[in-house]
């Protein structure tokens, strides 16, 4: 065992209470190994056990153990509970930035080269580069393309190309952001200047230009943990790659599902393909969630087929959808659900109230204080926005001494700032230094010699994530913000179309990570969720504009409409997603009736201004001819189709299938798949029956209007018992277990 553990039960005590998954995680012998974990699988448990487990066992030298986060707040998070694992030695943590950094000091002071000064604001570089109509205007839309493109490692000749193949449009000439890229990278050359995208290319450049320094950094940290590993892109994975020059002990975790960072240059493909970046990588899963009730995760599952994925919670309650007249009647509903929620002993810090843009969130946290509610935003004052934290950190700026020699003189005690200033109360400022405190330990892990000033220089790359002093109050955020975040109650505002999915997410990459983005915000709710939406909302200082809910409204309502039916906990829909899923073959879109449909949904979208997609897609249209409802209640059963489209659109619909009822066969035109639909002999004789049975329901009209043969022959093949089985069967949904199933059932008993 090694000596950095002190844990009475050794390794073994650190797998107790871990269900088969986690414990399978946390032991495999397998390197490069992802880890796939679902919102609320206990990601951060099984990462900082594996580490102190295979410390414990010797497989792995903390002392040689570098974990990445994208946060110092998720650093922080990891130290504090290896410590609390028993882990007597600091691990280094940090972010790819403040570790490209504090290899990069120790680079440049040993090859005694000029340290370039770290730009942390691009703007008023590329301000001054801006034509003088965009300065007021594009400035930040400038700088994040340029980001963008530093991410993916697009050089600036070669932006216009891709930024046009990726579709993205920020209002000015891509020929004229590539020119302002290059005239950005130019000058900070010529000044010495180097952004944080820039310590990522440095450090992976030093790293294996030096092969002393390279080895060096290799053998001080052996081990490699990643966490969000979704989040990665390009830039961070060529560092690790520079890290790693073939050691494969590496372990990495994420989520799929979370993957909400490709518009600024993450790519998910490095987990989902893990075993195809890393040769010999292994994946393995958590599919068990210890934070949503049943409830709540069959609700984002409606959104997302998040697969095989349970609740570990007891029941909970149902969530809810509220519609208002307008955003200023929203924000008034909503504040009086804030405070009924917390009732009359509760906490506020207990709810958070999460809207898709920064605009909404500023809008809402008004209103709130407005009425009286205390409300914490994450874009809010920040640890190095304090008087007394500047103070003792522009202490640091200019001294060389050993920081550990330092930190003896760095205490919250009083002194003339909090005498002058009165809201700087003691306890406040003991945990800001605690928090100073520890961000000291984190860069002595990653640099044992670094120095006051070399510590300042460090500090800086976290300004952007630092935390807030905690206090009592609802969060608000964006979607964004609430990643990796939870709360008791959590109220979604502002589902419309335009907001949910944004409106600039018009190709297929984007509107699939907006459907992410939303799963994100539903996952962040412990045990209950409020859902609205506004019929009219003003934005800026316009007239207000009539809106229409979002889209992905009608799934999570059918799923709330359908919590009672004794299904597993992942959900109704999302069993009959999967029963459906079974069914390979494609409808052929030359058949008579497609071509109608195609061509209805096609002027539906020009009357409306919308892509055709936005009225039906086409998986929607395939199911539509699959099932060939009859009545509005059928059509509910259609995959896509809820409550607002089949009001909006359904009598359209069903009158376009009854014009072909006498036209088509009773099965529709198949292609790609062998005929599946003849039963086996064993089966002819109570296929027979069915049929006979089908006809008699069908009294006249076209006997698939009841049941296909494709569900005849899975009602064949399953021969189902009870509502549950019943329901996974192909073609048949709530409404016509509701109008067959007791039928169906006694007919299966005889």
């Amino acid at each position: 065992m090694s000596e950095n553990i002190s844990l009475p039960s050794g390794a073994d005590g650190l797998l107790l209470n871990l269900n088969e998954e986690q414990h399978h995680a946390v032991t495999a012998e397998s390197t490069p190994l992802a880890i796939h974990a679902g919102a609320g699988s206990g990601k951060t448990r099984v990462l900082t056990h594996r580490i102190a487990w295979r410390s414990a066992t010797g497989l792995d030298d903390s002392r040689r153990v570098l974990a990445l986060t994208f946060t110092r707040k998720a650093a922080a998070e990891l130290n504090h509970r290896l410590r609390n694992l028993g882990l007597r030695d600091q691990v280094a943590t940090g972010t790819f930035h403040a570790v490209a950094y504090a290899q990069l000091r120790n680079f440049w002071r040993e090859k005694s080269l000029p340290e370039p000064e770290l730009l942390t604001r691009k703007s008023a570089f590329i301000t001054a580069l801006l034509p003088r109509d965009y300065r007021s205007t594009k400035v930040l839309d400038v700088v994040g393309e340029i980001e963008w493109a530093k991410a993916r490692r697009i050089h600036p000749q070669a932006y216009a190309g891709m930024a046009e193949n990726e579709g993205r449009d920020i209002g000015i000439a891509s020929e004229l952001v590539s020119q302002i890229y290059h005239e950005y990278e130019d000058l900070k050359s010529k000044q010495n200047k180097i952004d944080f995208d820039d310590l990522l290319v440095a450090c992976a450049k030093a790293i294996r230009s030096d092969r002393s320094f390279g080895n060096a950094q290799r053998w001080r940290f052996r081990h490699l943990y990643v966490d969000e590993f979704q989040d990665v892109n390009s830039l961070q994975i060529e560092l690790l790659n520079a890290w790693l020059h073939g050691n494969e002990n590496l372990c990495v975790v994420g989520d799929p599902n979370q993957a909400i960072y490709g518009w600024n240059g993450a790519d998910a493909d490095h987990l989902i393909r893990f075993d195809t970046h890393f040769t010999g990588g292994v994946i393995v899963g958590l599919k068990q969630n210890y934070r949503s009730t049943p409830q709540i995760l069959r609700t984002a599952a409606s959104v997302i087929d998040v697969e095989d994925f349970k609740a570990n919670k007891p029941s909970g309650p149902a969530p809810s959808i509220s519609h208002y007249s307008s955003d200023k009647a929203e924000v008034t509903g909503v504040t009086q659900k804030v405070r009924d929620s917390r009732g009359p002993h509760g906490k506020w810090a207990d709810q958070a109230i999460l809207a898709r843009t920064n605009t909404q969130v500023e809008a809402l946290s008004r209103a709130l204080r407005d009425a009286g509610i205390p409300v914490r935003t994450l874009a809010g004052s920040s640890l190095f926005d304090r008087s007394d934290v500047k103070r003792v950190l522009n202490i640091f700026k200019q001294n060389n001494q050993p920081l550990r020699d330092l930190l003896g003189d760095l205490h919250a005690g009083s002194d003339e700032t909090a005498e002058t200033d009165p809201n700087i109360q003691l306890e406040e400022r003991a945990t800001a230094f605690s928090e100073i405190r520890l961000l000291a330990n984190e860069y002595l892990a990653l640099d044992p010699s670094g120095t006051g000033g070399g510590f300042f220089s460090w500090i800086r790359t976290h300004v952007r994530t630092s935390s807030d002093i905690s206090i009592d109050a609802v969060e608000v955020a964006t979607f964004h913000s609430s990643k990796g975040l939870e709360w008791p109650t959590v109220h979604i505002v502002g589902l419309e179309h335009g907001l949910v999915p944004i409106s600039h997410a018009r190709n297929a990459h984007s509107l699939a990570e907006e459907k992410r983005l939303l799963y994100v915000a539903l996952t962040r709710a412990k045990e209950n969720l409020f859902l609205s939406w506004a019929r009219e909302r003003i934005f800026g200082d316009n007239s207000p504009i009539k809106r229409e809910p979002s889209d992905w409204l009608e799934p999570i309502d059918e799923a709330i409409q359908n919590l009672d039916q004794p299904l597993n906990q992942i959900g109704q829909i999302d069993q009959i997603a999967k029963a459906r899923k079974k069914m390979t073959s494609k409808v052929s879109f030359r058949s008579p009736v497609m071509t109608s449909l195609r061509s209805w949904r096609s002027d539906r979208a020009k009357f409306f201004d919308l892509q055709t997609y936005e009225i039906l897609p086409n998986a929607t249209l395939d199911s539509l001819v699959q099932i060939w409802p009859s009545t509005l209640e059928e059509l509910l059963e259609v995959h896509g189709i809820g409550p607002f489209k089949a009001e909006r659109y359904g009598e359209e619909l069903l009158s376009i299938l009854n014009q072909f009822s006498e036209l088509e066969p009773k099965t529709p035109v198949l292609e790609g798949i062998e005929d599946e639909t003849e039963p086996k002999n064993g089966d002819q004789e109570l296929t027979v029956s069915l049929r006979i049975w089908r006809a008699e329901m069908a009294a006249g009209k076209p006997a698939f209007t009841i049941f296909n043969d494709k569900t005849l022959a899975d009602l064949t093949q399953k021969r189902p018992r009870n509502i549950d089985e019943l329901l996974a069967v192909h073609g048949i949904g709530p409404a016509k277990v509701k109008k067959f199933g007791q039928d169906l059932l006694e007919f299966f008993k005889e």
